[in-house]
């Protein structure tokens, strides 16, 4: 909204402050005085046209509007913060599953996750890798419907001995109206603990090997 340099003056503004951008945005308080100083100094012989008045009410409206959505919004994220940290708390010690292309093969726990499937198949395959890129294991899932499908490998290799437990890659794959197609993976891991400190990234779960993950991406709960 812009207002005459006579305006400026009568508010003790020089004409460079009047005419110069300003980087703050303007307040409730500060809109109504500059709006009731223009109406009241303005040239009787030529009033304010109703167009240009009511263009400054609406303009007055939307600064109104804007802080009140503002106030609402903050309201809003905040007890979603909340919500997410009791909700989180209560996820520590449980198995969950997350999007990741790498999984944990335990001492006493198998290295278990899920596929998804956006389309019927008649050929599902995961393979797993070694954290060279050496494929060590490859589970032939076989035709699979549409969906979220698990898969799960308890560390026997091929030569009969075990692979060492630790981080593994997760590559899958399967043949979709003739095309070979890469498929979204998810594994399951055990939270160890819940990281409340960061308001850019919300609540963060601590799943030890594979790291930390926000909460909002958990799919699914053991």
């Amino acid at each position: 909204m812009a207002f005459s340099i006579d305006t400026a003056k009568q508010l003790g503004l020089s004409v460079a402050e009047a005419v110069k951008p300003k980087k703050q945005a303007l307040g409730q308080e500060q809109f109504l005085k500059l709006m009731t100083t223009q109406m009241t100094h303005q040239d009787p012989t030529k009033p304010m046209e109703n167009g240009d008045f009511l263009a400054q009410m609406a303009q007055f409206s939307t600064v109104e509007g804007i802080g009140s959505l503002n106030n609402s919004f903050n309201a809003f994220a905040g007890s979603m913060t909340s919500s997410q940290s009791i909700e989180a708390s209560g996820l520590v010690g449980k198995r969950v599953s997350v999007p990741s292309n790498q999984g944990v093969l335990g001492f006493d726990s198998p290295l278990a996750g899920n596929i998804k499937l956006n389309s019927a198949t008649n050929q599902a395959t995961v393979s797993i890798k070694d954290q060279t890129g050496a494929v060590v294991k490859t589970l032939n899932l076989g035709s699979q419907s549409e969906g979220m499908k698990k898969f799960e490998w308890d560390g026997l290799l091929e030569d009969g001995s075990y692979a060492t437990p630790g981080i593994y890659k997760i590559e899958a794959q399967a043949t979709i109206d003739g095309q070979n197609t890469a498929l979204e993976t998810f594994m399951g891991a055990k939270v160890e603990s819940v990281d409340l400190g960061d308001p850019q990234k919300g609540v963060v779960l601590n799943l030890g090997q594979l790291g930390a993950v926000e909460f909002s991406k958990v799919k699914q709960v053991f």
